[in-house]
């Protein structure tokens, strides 16, 4: 059975850091492109991070380049979100997922079959 449970969300101000992380059991984590999305009631899940399965190509949207980083350590199955710079509109509730399909991030997000039950990341003005 697969499980990912994510960790590190809390209520910090504007300007602040977080670090997220999500820790995976039940599967080949090394061979998994892993990816972090966020999520605000009455609005559509938002992709915010992805890396490949070696941790060689990240991937992060306008909205966080410069600001979020995502890395992977295989051999414990975990994968982290760093997120610096925090502004109010990055409150959301953010997920980890795993894509079942690719090793490598797809650009239309697809394949994340796997996911967190999320942490809460409020951040305040």
């Amino acid at each position: 059975q697969v499980r990912l449970v994510e960790s590190g969300g809390g209520s910090v101000q504007a300007g602040g850091s977080l670090r997220l992380s999500c820790t995976a059991s039940g599967l080949a984590f090394g061979t998994y492109a892993m990816g972090w999305f966020r999520q605000v009631p009455g609005k559509e899940r938002e992709g915010v991070s992805c890396l490949n399965w070696s941790g060689s190509s990240p991937y992060h949207p306008n909205s966080v380049k410069g600001r979020f980083s995502i890395s992977r350590d295989n051999a414990q199955s975990t994968v982290y979100l760093q997120m610096n710079s925090l502004k109010p509109e990055d409150t959301a509730m953010y997920y980890c997922a795993a894509n079942r399909v690719y090793s490598d991030c797809p650009s239309s997000w697809s394949g994340f079959d796997y996911w967190g039950q999320g942490t809460q990341v409020t951040v305040s003005s």
